[in-house]
């Protein structure tokens, strides 16, 4: 069998990309996987193999599972691979801006706590 006609079952793929077999049906009742079925056994492809990586990637980016379906409904369809990339390049300039802001919010947290921390320590020398 050659790599383009591998195939692999839910165990397989479950174990290869770290998931539940529940995640995989869930991917799939949302449209997002498509595996062949033989009676009630799944059968997973290259294509399904590829697009888990993506939806695994783009949850890892912070994307909700309706815009990564967006996203690779966008390669199958129109306006193809061009209007993909247009509209992930618009949601990376969206993502970027909310974990920067993240981030900013997390080092004002961490500046407060340490000024705290301090105070508290300063107090308790004091009252001691």
């Amino acid at each position: 069998m050659t790599d383009a006609t591998a195939t692999w079952t839910i165990a397989q793929m479950a174990d290869d990309y770290d998931v539940t077999h529940r995640a995989l049906r869930h991917y799939e009742h949302l449209g997002l996987l498509g595996p062949d079925r033989e009676g009630q056994r799944r059968i997973y492809h290259r294509r399904e193999r590829t697009r888990l990586a993506l939806i695994l990637r783009g949850r890892r980016l912070g994307f909700s599972l309706e815009e990564i379906a967006t996203i690779l409904d966008m390669y199958d369809d129109q306006p193809g691979e061009v209007g993909q990339l247009r509209y992930l390049l618009s949601q990376i300039g969206d993502r970027r801006a909310d974990l920067e802001r993240r981030r900013r919010d997390i080092e004002d947290s961490l500046r407060e706590l340490g000024e705290l921390e301090q105070r508290c320590a300063e107090d308790v020398a004091r009252l001691s």
